[in-house]
């Protein structure tokens, strides 16, 4: 007999996970919406994360295994996509707890606004006790956005939805999928359903518990690094907001923003123009390009703005003052930090 299609399909990929697996999928198997199935992929496990979840999907068969050799995380993402058989994916890492809500409140969310693709919701990072002044920085800035508005908005500053909190409907990721590329691949498939018109909502409440561990692929796996998020912004931007024109004003000169016009170089994209607010640099030409205060904006009406400052506050500063000069954002300026 067939067993029933259920409303989420949790796709969990895990490898070396034994120390951590157990709570997760008890923190799982504690939600309020019970009309869940997990598709737990072991990508090529060497320690006891087999035998764990071989009990505990005996002990309740909505969860389902899939094993693999070792292959790496998006390997085993498509694996467990094509296995997936809810309206609804709801992603997972094997070091995360979900909220007794989490399921519930998401798949609500969908029905409740049919034009979202996708959901995420606000996140606690734990344990407390490591987390550094960055990580909490990201938690508090992920945790203010609150509407499809804003998550597009936000963009291209950080990735605006934490992945292992983000449920996706099948349809929509089953067309995107996850492609192999040289960057994060969470932060790709927001951006791609971004770029391609879908709206991502999010939930406003902190529904899953991410883990943040030295072990993270985040922290030990080279495209998780800051040059390949940064990469990944480049390539959208390029096909994006600077699609069709190979100039554009950049606001801020710090590290982040000549990283960004390193990697929005390999594209063709040059700054004609770059604002600074420091006095000594103003008359200056970096890379050819002439140092103007932002007083210098209005005569530029026309040209296409990436913000590229790093702090939410001096962010927030620069918004009112494009703003109050008419310039309206996602059409005339944009902020990548």
């Amino acid at each position: 007999m067939t067993p029933p299609v259920p409303a989420v399909s949790v796709l969990l990929p895990v490898f070396n996970a034994a120390g951590t697996l157990p709570p997760c999928l008890t923190s799982l198997r504690r939600q309020t919406l019970a009309d869940w199935e997990c598709v737990l992929v072991d990508d090529g496990s060497t320690d006891d994360t087999p035998r764990i979840a071989a009990l505990v999907g005996a002990a309740d068969p909505r969860i389902r295994i899939a094993t693999t050799a070792h292959r790496g995380l998006v390997a085993a993402l498509r694996c467990g996509l094509g296995l997936c058989r809810g309206a609804v994916v709801a992603r997972m890492d094997a070091d995360d707890l979900m909220r007794r809500d989490r399921l519930r409140d998401q798949v609500d969310a969908l029905d409740a606004d049919t034009s979202l693709s996708a959901v995420g919701c606000h996140v606690r990072m734990f344990p407390r006790a490591g987390l550094t002044r960055r990580r909490r920085d990201y938690e508090s800035w992920l945790n203010a956005i609150a509407t499809p508005e804003a998550v597009g908005r936000e963009a291209f500053v950080e990735c605006p939805v934490a992945h292992p909190a983000l449920a996706v409907r099948r349809h929509v990721l089953e067309a995107f999928g996850y492609p192999d590329c040289d960057w994060p691949e969470d932060y790709d498939l927001v951006l791609r359903l971004l770029a391609a018109g879908h709206r991502i909502g999010t939930v406003p409440r902190r529904l899953v518990a991410w883990r943040d561990a030295p072990t993270r692929l985040s922290r030990v796996d080279a495209r998780y690094g800051l040059d390949r998020f940064t990469a990944c912004k480049a390539h959208y931007l390029a096909r994006g907001f600077l699609a069709g024109v190979n100039r554009y004003v950049l606001w801020g000169y710090g590290g982040t923003g000549r990283a960004l016009r390193r990697a929005l170089a390999q594209h063709g994209r040059l700054p004609s123009h770059i604002v600074e607010i420091k006095r000594t640099r103003l008359g200056q030409s970096i890379h050819g390009a002439p140092v103007i205060s932002p007083d210098g904006l209005p005569a530029l009406r026309g040209a296409r703005i990436v913000v590229s400052v790093a702090f939410a506050g001096p962010r927030a500063e620069i918004r009112e003052a494009l703003r109050a000069m008419a310039f309206e954002e996602g059409r005339d300026f944009l902020c990548a930090a």
